[in-house]
This record gives structure tokens, sequence and C-alpha cells, in this order.
């Protein structure tokens, strides 16, 4: 299996550096990121650790659910997922508290029930999933749209 590479370059401190992180093994572009960006509601133009996270667990649980869907009978047609990442606090440091994967589906061959069993199996099989089993909650709001 292959391996993937990021880079970060990071200049400064904490409160007042920034950082630009290059998606190196698929060369689709370098972000800047900053802490003040990254703790603020609005992120100005900036990506985070946060965001990064989420693109990764949507993509990952989109494939896994593919999967899943044929395993149990059915055909995807198309699926949207949405991962929310949020950044709290905890033991008094920034953790991440929560994630939160939406998902709408069209699918052929299941129904509503068939269609939650494939989700809950992608969320327990996606290799990302597992990665984050640290994070205190994960929760999943899955449906199909007709």
């Amino acid at each position: 299996m292959p391996t993937r590479t990021a880079r970060t370059a990071w200049n400064g401190t904490l409160q007042d550096g920034s950082g630009q992180v290059e998606l190196s093994s698929s060369k689709v572009g370098t972000y800047e990121v900053s802490f003040p960006k990254r703790a603020a509601d609005e992120a100005g133009g900036t990506t985070s650790p946060e965001e990064l996270i989420a693109a990764a667990h949507s993509s990952c649980f989109a494939m896994a659910l593919s999967s899943e869907i044929g395993k149990a009978g059915g055909t995807p047609q198309s699926l949207e997922i949405t991962a929310d990442v949020t950044l709290g606090q905890k033991d008094g440091g920034p953790h991440i508290t929560k994630i939160a994967l939406t998902v709408r589906g069209e699918v052929d061959g299941l129904d509503a029930a068939g269609f939650e069993q494939a989700a809950q199996a992608a969320k327990a099989g996606c290799p990302v999933s597992k990665a984050l089993a640290g994070v205190d909650e994960i929760t999943l709001d899955a449906a199909l749209e007709s």
C-alpha cells in the first residue's frame, strides 16, 4: 500500500506565526495555516488540521460506505457526506472533542434499515475512523433520499 505525504513549513510563535501545508504526494496545493484562525469561528482563508481531518474522514467514509452498500446487495447512485470536526478544550488544552458524520444517499436495492446498517459498518471499518478512535464522540446521521 502507498504512503502519502504532506509537509508543513512554520515560521514564528504559536500566536503570531503561520505556516503553509503542502499536499506533497498529490501536488494539488499548498494551504495557509495559523493558530489564531484555527481557534476562531471564521477561518479567513486558511485551513486547519481539523478541516483536513474532516476532508480525510468524509472521503474515507464515502469509500467505505460504497463498499458496504455493495456487500449488502445495493448500488450507490450518489452519496453526500459531511464531517464536522469540533476543536474544543480538554484537560486544559486544545482537543478534538467531536466528529459528526452526516450522510445522505440515493441507493438502489437497500431500504432505510439496510442503509443504516451499511453506514454503521462503514463508520466502524473506515481506516480514518479507526485512526480517530481517541476522539471522545463520533456520531453518525444516515438517511436515504428518494
